[in-house]
């Protein structure tokens, strides 16, 4: 049974099953698979799932270089806009303060990139991708590519299209409950 057909029997049964009892719980394999229906009915569940499926294809595409998808996305994005300042880069990529400073100091720390005082504001940092953090964005930029079009690849191309237009959709109206994000 696909995903999607799990969530439209998994809807209808927490429905009918809302009030179920945990007295004498145990668990059997026709248990085992309702409660991964229930779990697949969830859109959380299958996105992180999903998420968890395209960071394993990563690592497999990119040989195991050692960088995360969220290191890859940093890297990319400060090459492409050198001198960026590290508030905006986690507004552009949805990352916390905290997170993306410490994705950088890391990135830094590994001489893939460079942080520099703002000359006119010494409390912000600017961006700069190092020759060797170029070179791994040259080396894992096909990789990714090849992740992401194994992961879509299940999709017809009009598939593909919707899910990306829908997924943006959902990042679009729902983007205040997590990281500021600059709209896509």
């Amino acid at each position: 049974m696909s995903a999607a057909e799990s969530f439209k029997d998994a809807s209808s049964d927490s429905v009918k099953n809302s009030t179920a009892s945990t007295d004498n719980f145990s668990l059997t394999k026709g248990d085992a698979d309702h409660d991964f229906t229930r779990l697949a009915s969830r859109p959380g569940f299958l996105i992180r799932r999903l998420h968890q499926i395209h960071v394993a294809m990563f690592f497999e595409e990119c040989q195991n270089r050692k960088v995360t998808p969220i290191q890859f996305g940093i890297l990319s994005v400060v090459e492409s806009q050198p001198g960026l300042d590290q508030t905006s880069l986690g507004k552009e990529i949805g990352l916390d303060r905290t997170t993306t400073a410490d994705v950088a100091k890391r990135l830094e720390e590994r001489g893939f990139l460079q942080r520099r005082p703002n000359p006119t504001d010494k409390r912000m940092w600017q961006l700069y991708v190092t020759d060797e953090g170029s070179a791994v964005v040259a080396a894992l930029r096909d990789g990714m590519a090849r992740a992401q079009e194994r992961l879509l690849a299940p999709l017809r191309p009009a598939e593909q299209v919707m899910l990306m237009d829908l997924m943006g959709r959902l990042v679009d109206e729902n983007h205040q409950y997590g990281s500021p994000m600059r709209a896509l």
